[in-house]
């Protein structure tokens, strides 16, 4: 995404008392426990050791965290917040989820993809603790205004 690009547009078409809301809670693969770290190890067996964007894209990171690029802008009044939440998964819903995502997308895993799955519900199955997954995560909440 052009960050650049997207807060002058939002400069541009919110009032001057507006606040922008910058969201995020992560994914499996950057969650830390013992399943997802098991499941991501896996998945990098399929798709190699970068995490994938898409097919033939890798991922790369932001270099700078957003309350930083939010102070730079319009919008440099900024409030953080986090919200620690806890998630159920059932290892059907991984799955499922899973292939949702730029990073295990079903494409990436080509004619192997029965294969994967049958691991992936396996090492699921095994970590799960009465059919359930528990996923500790936060949800950041970056809330910017106009100073």
């Amino acid at each position: 995404m052009d960050q650049p690009a997207v807060l002058s547009l939002l400069e541009g078409c919110t009032g001057k008392d507006a606040t922008i809301a910058v969201t995020g809670d992560g994914s499996l693969w950057t969650a830390r426990t013992a399943w997802t770290d098991a499941l991501r190890s896996l998945i990098q067996e399929y798709t190699g050791s970068e995490r994938r964007a898409g097919k033939d894209k890798t991922y790369a990171a932001h270099d700078r965290p957003y309350r930083d690029i939010l102070t730079e802008s319009a919008f440099a009044d900024v409030e953080e917040h986090t919200i620690p939440i806890e998630r159920p998964w059932t290892p059907q819903t991984v799955i499922g989820y899973l292939y949702s995502t730029s990073f295990a997308a079903r494409p990436l895993f080509g004619d192997r993809l029965e294969e994967f799955q049958e691991r992936a519900l396996a090492l699921l199955t095994e970590h799960a603790d009465a059919g359930v997954l528990i996923e500790h995560a936060r949800f950041d909440v970056l809330l910017a205004r106009r100073p």
